[in-house]
């Protein structure tokens, strides 16, 4: 084989052994017909993301779309999000172990100016900046009606609303975008850069979620962000929690506490802790998933000499905790489990 070869063929040559690279790189993923189905491109458990596993109908095989972010691309991008943070020329390196070439020389320039995986994540980044700054604030808009909805009083300027946001079902998808209200949340690193806007598209009849797949989604970088919530003065300690709507439920119980929202249980796992924090409280799921998440940001945190406290729902989240046993009883039950793990504040 040539080792040359450009990024369009090697492309091209992964996706005949698709099934094979699903195996190797993807093995929690199951396959149903003619996709494979996994979490998300970490790897996790789940089915929002799908590749494509042989041609069919003029679409590729090794196509893949994540139905929860709304990226999608080749298996040359896939490898490059479930590899992290290394070079097009490392993943190139991959590509061709994978295959059986030769290790990777230097990428040729013409090869180089054809995928530019950086350009790319730029470019999704700054569609994230324009689509948040074109929100509203959400108080008065059908954005609060959902959140209040399910229990939550606690707002604050990561959350926006618009009234119309495009909508496209796939990446396949042959009709044109859709426009839906939806609430907007503003990820941003540590440092409070926006690196992307969470979307959770609601239907304007009911004031609950819309009625279509993957009614919540990502646009731009979620890995190792989040979204933010402060309560006014500047604390040492900050509550960790996977979805948006559980976060802001225990921040609905314990307001005087600062909140980030990494919005699934993989990228719990996966939070870079902003300067000057001393303790976390992990506010998992209560379920295999949050557990992992959980040991897996506790062993990052502790090496950095940050203390960690859990916090487990008595159901399957937080929001259902709010929801069956009111604000009161989350906020005695989250500082009981404080208390026990050290924490001791005052009940006002």
């Amino acid at each position: 084989m040539n080792a040359r070869r450009s990024i369009a063929d090697l492309s091209a040559d992964l996706a005949t052994r698709a099934e094979s690279f699903c195996l190797q790189y993807f093995s929690e993923g199951r396959k149903q017909g003619n996709y494979w189905q996994v979490g998300d491109t970490s790897g996790a458990k789940g089915k929002s993301l799908a590749i494509r596993l042989q041609a069919e109908g003029g679409r590729k095989a090794g196509s893949w779309q994540d139905f929860a972010t709304g990226e999608y691309g080749d298996l040359i991008d896939l490898l490059q999000e479930r590899l992290g943070s290394v070079t097009l020329k490392e993943t190139l390196r991959e590509v061709r172990s994978f295959l059986g070439d030769a290790p990777c020389p230097a990428v040729p320039r013409d090869t180089q100016n054809r995928v530019q995986p950086e350009a790319a994540l730029s470019k999704r980044i700054a569609r994230a900046r324009k689509l948040f700054a074109a929100g509203k604030p959400v108080l008065g808009t059908l954005a609060v009606t959902y959140l209040q909805g399910r229990g939550i009083s606690r707002f604050g300027p990561a959350l926006r609303y618009h009234p119309r946001v495009f909508l496209r079902q796939g990446e396949d998808d042959p009709d044109p975008p859709q426009r839906a209200p939806a609430l907007l949340a503003k990820i941003t690193d540590s440092h409070g850069q926006i690196t992307g806007c969470a979307r959770t598209y609601l239907d304007p009849s009911t004031g609950s979620l819309a009625a279509i797949e993957s009614p919540k989604r990502i646009l731009g970088q979620l890995h190792g962000h989040a979204i933010r919530f402060w309560s006014g003065e500047a604390r040492s300690d900050l509550i960790v929690g996977e979805g948006l709507e559980t976060t802001l439920s225990v921040g609905t119980a314990l307001p005087e506490f600062d909140l980030a929202s990494c919005l699934t249980a993989t990228h719990l796992g996966l939070f870079i802790p902003p300067p000057g924090i001393k303790r976390i409280w992990i506010a998992r799921d209560n379920d295999k998933a949050g557990r992992n998440a959980s040991m897996r940001l506790r062993n990052q945190l502790e090496s950095l000499g940050i203390a960690c406290g859990d916090l487990v729902p008595s159901m399957d989240d937080f929001n259902d905790d709010l929801r069956a046993f009111g604000k009161d009883a989350l906020r005695r039950s989250l500082l009981k489990a404080m208390k026990a793990q050290g924490l001791e504040i005052e009940d006002g």
